[in-house]
């Protein structure tokens, strides 16, 4: 006869499966916890109706310290002025330095440059290495734009789920969700996002759609967008607005792609009947404006945060004759005297 194992044995046998399911409930019900779509957030269907067009400036704060601004937007044009190993290891501190303190003083340009520098470093030799790349840093900035109702936060964050860094839980879902919210307010960038997701599953109305509402907001890769479609069905008079409007925007890859309309080899190389309909437009082979798109292409892959706003002034599309020119800071309008905007 088989002897039964001693009660104390199975009481410690029983409390021990016990804990064991408390401990994997406990598990599954973070696991849920953290996989959960955040209050105010909903999950995106790429099927769904079109989001709204919001417009990420009026997320921001209405006024800013015109001090904290300055000193913000004097190291941003120190931090641009170069390719970034090109700086000195004082630039790249002083850069650091004042991009902090107009941080501190509440500037939320400075803080998403913060978070920037925060998520990539900043400065990428030994000889002017400045900072250590840290990605709580980054996602703590990112929570307070949130917290703040921000565009470019809900974006950002987006990427901190979509990847899975600085303490956000990599979970698509979630990802998708902040990027829907974050293009219902306004960031271009969320756009363009579900614009890919829209053209993936081809709904064409849904991508044009959001594309526009980037573009409407001076989205230079949105008008470059634009402009490759309108090239792609031979629309050429539209394409050459829209690679204006994006270059004018700091769009690198539309000023390429305007060079190459004034590019004699280029030009002999294209259809018969490319040409013909490009000479109606007044578009030829043009070794000045090849000349000038050129230079600024060449500013723009240093400084994408140049906005040309005197582009058309300078240089108007064909049939316009050529003004002079004396560089791309014809191009660019002077500041505007009065309280700093975003």
């Amino acid at each position: 006869m088989r002897r039964s194992l001693p009660r104390w044995i199975l009481i410690a046998g029983a409390s021990v499966v016990v804990a064991i399911g408390a401990y994997f409930l406990q598990q599954h019900l973070e696991y849920v916890k953290m996989h959960t779509i955040p209050t105010g957030l909903q999950a995106f269907d790429v099927n769904g109706p079109i989001p709204t067009c919001g417009m990420w400036k009026e997320t921001m704060p209405k006024t800013r310290n015109p001090a904290a601004y300055r000193l913000y937007i004097e190291a941003r044009k120190l931090w641009r002025s170069k390719i970034e190993w090109q700086l000195t290891r004082q630039e790249a501190l002083s850069i650091l330095l004042d991009v902090q303190a107009a941080a501190a003083q509440g500037d939320w340009g400075a803080r998403a440059l913060m978070a920037y520098f925060h998520r990539s470093g900043l400065g990428p030799l030994d000889t002017n290495h400045v900072l250590d790349p840290d990605a709580d840093k980054s996602v703590e900035i990112v929570r307070m734009a949130v917290a703040a109702g921000q565009a470019w936060g809900y974006y950002d964050l987006g990427v901190a789920h979509e990847h899975g860094y600085g303490g956000a839980v990599q979970d698509e879902q979630i990802a998708w969700a902040y990027y829907l919210k974050a293009a219902e307010l306004g960031s271009p960038e969320a756009q363009m996002t579900l614009a890919s997701a829209y053209l993936k599953v081809e709904r064409r109305d849904a991508e044009e759609a959001m594309v526009m509402c980037a573009y409407k907001q001076g989205h230079g890769p949105a008008a470059y967008d634009l402009g490759m479609t309108a090239k792609l069905f031979k629309n050429f008079a539209a394409a050459l607005e829209y690679y204006q409007a994006g270059t004018r925007f700091g769009s690198k890859d539309s000023a390429v792609v305007l060079r190459q309309f004034f590019d004699i080899e280029k030009w002999s190389s294209r259809d018969k009947k490319d040409q013909i309909a490009l000479k109606e437009l007044g578009i030829l082979p043009d070794p000045e404006r090849e000349r000038r798109y050129h230079q600024i292409f060449q500013a723009l892959d240093v400084n994408p945060d140049l906005k040309l706003t005197r582009l058309n002034q300078v240089l108007p599309l064909p049939p316009a004759e050529l003004p002079a020119w004396n560089g791309i800071q014809d191009a660019i309008e002077p500041e505007p005297d009065g309280p700093p905007s975003y």
